[in-house]
């Protein structure tokens, strides 16, 4: 699972970790979360698929052991975190409704600029089960498909961190630059290699531009939308990458079928292509 897919519960969380970490120390934060949450989402199917083989596929004893990370990130959340408090008050103290149609526009130009630019990264990236069968065209058996995802989330979760520091130290558009590079080499290499290796080599690329690019968007979003609107920017944002998945998964899909799956992933090359040219012509980027 990556940034988009993860959607449930993810504004609010991303909103308390903006509220907690200094401005100057977001990027890391936002990246260092982007890690952890890929090791967890990696290493959470791997222990299911052992102790479904280690209690003979007895589903329940399993969703059991599902309970105990759970309970002890609730404990985390009430024990050890503090909450700076709603954002959401009126100038006298009393609390308003957070989200209003007509608090959209106090979002500002720079946010919706890091809005779009989210949905273009989104739109020249489509679901990663892609990756899944276009290993098993090159001869992955499928026992062993869930190694395309489990490679894919390493290289995520060893680049996002350090891709966040980078952020705090030089700006934005170094990472994200540089994992749209990684995108069109991958899409590059999807179309036109040949042999697992080709394959794998795209697919860590693949997760390369996820480490590059998810946590840098998600401190920019932070350090463009105001206090008191931080949740609502969030779930705008994460709702704008929803879409976006959908409509590229969509499109991805039907040249897959009535082209090629070449055409597939020389469509998210080109469109990794349009977004780096107008990252290399546009400068707003460079205020996060």
């Amino acid at each position: 699972m990556t940034g988009s897919a993860r959607a449930c519960g993810g504004a609010p969380r991303d909103a308390l970790v903006a509220d907690v970490t200094p401005p100057a120390q977001r990027g890391a934060a936002f990246g260092l979360r982007q890690s952890l949450d890929t090791v967890g989402a990696t290493l959470g199917p791997l222990l299911a698929i052992g102790l479904m083989a280690l209690f003979n596929d007895d589903i329940r004893t399993v969703l059991w052991f599902a309970v105990i990370p759970a309970v002890i990130s609730v404990t985390i959340l009430l024990v050890f975190v503090r909450d700076p408090g709603p954002q959401h008050l009126s100038a006298d103290g009393a609390k308003r409704v957070p989200i209003k149609l007509r608090d959209l526009g106090g979002l500002g130009r720079f946010y919706w600029f890091v809005v779009g630019a989210g949905a273009v990264f989104t739109l020249a990236r489509f679901s990663e089960a892609f990756l899944v069968i276009r290993a098993y065209g090159e001869g992955l058996p499928l026992a062993l498909a869930p190694a395309v995802i489990a490679v894919m989330s390493i290289v995520f979760a060893l680049t996002a961190y350090p891709a966040g520091r980078l952020q705090d130290q030089f700006g934005a558009r170094p990472p994200l630059l540089a994992g749209l590079a990684a995108l069109i080499a991958a899409d590059l290499l999807l179309a036109f290699g040949s042999g697992l290796v080709a394959v794998f080599l795209a697919i860590g690329l693949w997760g390369l531009h996820l480490g590059l690019t998810q946590g840098v968007l998600s401190a920019l979003v932070a350090h463009a939308a105001p206090a008191k609107l931080r949740g609502t920017a969030f779930g705008v944002f994460g709702l704008t990458a929803g879409i976006a998945t959908l409509v590229a998964s969509l499109v991805a899909g039907i040249l897959w079928d009535a082209v090629s799956p070449e055409a597939t992933f020389l469509t998210g090359a080109g469109f990794a292509g349009l977004a780096l040219i107008a990252f290399l012509a546009l400068r707003p980027i460079e205020q996060g």
